[in-house]
């Protein structure tokens, strides 16, 4: 159990948590949300022992291992897989005492060691660890390839895998997909899913936290408030109780009112003094129900485009990579106004490189690109937030653009991107990656282009900020092609999915939960790409298989039935329960509603867990043939 008692932090001016209480216990995956600065990673940094609290209390059980990712960039030279098991510390000294055992010819000491190393199945270590770099994306040829030869954003995926080979008791991540793609998020989930131990993660990722947590700590003023269940059911939660707190501060507004106006009326007259000076200490000592508030500070769009044309960019048998050698080849596309595209695909494949032809920013290696008269692009990509001119203000950079334009109009416009006073004249010299991206994107929007190519653009970005962009893009009238693992905004905003893998750019015809299958069946392909081959070779091998695939296929498919069962009680349970929220005539009775909203979150939970449990073992039964 992790414990904070009447715990109160303050860094520098700013004080982010006042007598905060809370309780986390063994097994928990707690989504950490909140605005940036409300204190998250300062939590964090608590709980690792490198920040103290003013005052208040952190307890957690001294044996336990707590697990976090480094934020340096390594610049070893150990090969990576050897840099991943590193990561379990516990291994490495059994394996130095095991080597020393055995130049020592200490036989007592070596058997010991073996023990030790079946006790915490290290012998099946450098498989694991193998198996989590090609989960985020490292090839089998990149295994013993030195660290210091990764570009920064792939040695923190390395940094992640360490973390993950450490056999911890609780876990703490702080924005673990920002350098992962789409292909490694959807890895990601699933071990996460599997993780026995206790899960803290900061992510604004709601599609990442809705399919992994099965709690929410919400960080605000000054306070941390649990909500069961992932991020949709707190949403709905929190909806249900701004909508509760919005009417009881409406009752007590007309209450307060009335009895100012006894006070004023009657406070100096001698038959109703007595009872006006009661009405006035009985005033200043009733609880304030503060107004409910849920809008985002972020609110922007764009503008439409000066002009459309009616072709924009057209891709003829193109042929794109580096240094002569080829990534894609045979490219036919063409982007028309209104397109809304969707770009997916293993990490390598070609979509970042595909983007930048689409920008102008690379020249194909064969074949012919057309631009359109009048083509205005936005372009959104990660270096765009170091290409940021460290000594000029937000204000600045807008100056630059738009000398022309007033002052006032471009504070204005730049307070919907959430530089307000101070922050839009103040250098972006000691801005977050987050507030560097709001920038680039707070450029791009003022430009009004008519081509918007976004590569990654949520990186960095909390959820309101990426709930204004998501909202502004569906308003959006020119073309946009996205790269992005935010599966939210890729369902929100793109209306057309391509699948840029093998050499090639093709229309993907399903959606993005096909495409996870699509993966699973190319990861399956990898594992073992003869067995269709191999199976089946002769009679009596064909029958020996069947019958084992009978026997494996019978446990799997009574639990199927177990759990289909409890599927559809729970879906009527969740059924019945919205069906009662939803009627307006119950919010009077406010401990019942809370008490429904505290269930949904359960059912909505556990739904949750059924729903994986079954894909988990459908697929196992497809893998043992039992569709064929």
């Amino acid at each position: 159990m992790i414990t904070l008692r009447n715990l109160s932090l303050q860094r520098g001016t700013k004080l982010l948590f006042q007598e905060v209480n809370l309780m986390l216990y063994i097994g928990q995956k707690i989504g950490f949300i909140g605005a940036n600065g409300s204190g998250k990673s300062s939590l964090f940094a608590l709980l690792r022992g490198e920040l103290y609290a003013d005052s208040g209390t952190v307890d957690l059980p001294t044996q336990w291992t707590i697990a976090h990712v480094l934020q340096e960039i390594p610049t070893t030279s150990r090969p990576a897989i050897e840099y991943v098991l590193d990561g379990d510390s516990e291994l490495r000294h059994i394996e130095e005492t095991l080597a020393a055992a055995r130049q020592a010819q200490d036989g007592m000491l070596e058997a010991q060691c073996h023990d030790q190393l079946e006790v915490i199945d290290g012998y099946s270590a450098r498989a694991r660890a193998a198996q989590l770099l090609h989960g985020l994306g490292f090839s089998n040829q990149e295994l013993e390839q030195p660290v210091n030869q990764f570009s920064g954003g792939w040695r923190m995926r390395l940094n992640l895998a360490r973390t993950l080979i450490c056999r911890s008791d609780i876990l703490l991540l702080d924005e673990p997909t920002n350098h992962l793609d789409l292909d490694a998020v959807l890895w990601f989930e699933q071990w996460l899913k599997r993780y026995p131990g206790t899960l803290l993660l900061i992510s604004h990722d709601r599609e990442f936290l809705d399919n992994v947590v099965n709690t929410i700590a919400y960080l605000s003023q000054q306070k941390i408030t649990l909500y069961t269940g992932n991020y949709e059911s707190f949403e709905q939660q929190r909806a249900a109780q701004l909508e509760l707190q919005q009417s009881a501060y409406k009752q007590q507004q007309q209450y307060l009112t009335q009895v100012q106006s006894f006070i004023d009326r009657f406070r100096y007259k001698a038959t109703k003094a007595k009872q006006a000076q009661s009405r006035m200490k009985a005033l200043e000592k009733l609880q304030r129900i503060a107004p409910a508030y849920i809008d985002s500070k972020f609110q922007f769009s764009f503008k439409p485009p000066v002009s459309i044309p009616h072709q924009l960019i057209q891709l003829e048998k193109i042929s794109i990579g580096y240094h002569q050698q080829p990534i894609l080849e045979q490219v036919n596309l063409i982007l028309r106004p209104g397109a809304r595209w969707g770009l997916l695909g293993p990490n390598g494949a070609g979509k970042s490189t595909l983007i930048k032809v689409l920008a102008g920013m690379l020249a194909p290696l064969q074949g012919q690109c057309i631009w359109g008269e009048q083509l205005q692009i936005g372009y959104f990509a990660q270096h765009q937030l170091e290409q940021l001119c460290s000594t000029d203000s937000p204000l600045e950079h807008l100056q630059h653009l738009d000398p022309q334009a007033s002052e006032q109009a471009l504070r204005n416009f730049l307070g919907g991107f959430g530089f307000i006073g101070e922050m839009a004249t103040s250098t972006i010299a000691h801005c977050s990656g987050g507030e560097k991206a709001r920038l680039v994107l707070a450029l791009l929007v003022w430009q009004r282009p008519n081509v918007l190519l976004l590569d990654e653009p949520t990186n960095h970005l909390d959820l309101d900020m990426r709930q204004a962009l998501t909202l502004a893009l569906q308003e959006y009238e020119g073309a946009l092609v996205i790269v992005s693992h935010d599966r939210h905004l890729l369902r929100m905003t793109t209306d057309q999915l391509f699948l840029v893998a093998q050499g090639r750019v093709k229309n993907f015809a399903g959606d993005l939960e096909d495409y996870r299958q699509w993966l699973l069946e190319q990861r399956k392909m990898l594992v073992n790409p003869t067995a269709s081959q191999s199976q089946g070779s002769t009679k009596a091998e064909k029958k020996r298989l069947d019958t084992q695939q009978r026997e494996q296929r019978r446990p799997l498919q009574n639990r199927l039935k177990q759990i289909e069962q409890e599927l559809e009680k729970l879906t009527a349970e969740k059924t019945a329960i919205e069906t009662w929220l939803a009627d307006p005539n119950i919010y009077g009775d406010n401990q019942r509603v809370q008490e429904y909203i505290q269930r949904q979150g359960l059912v909505v939970t556990r739904l949750q867990q059924v729903e994986d449990q079954w894909l988990e073992i459908s697929e196992d039964l497809a893998a043992v043939g039992v569709y064929n």
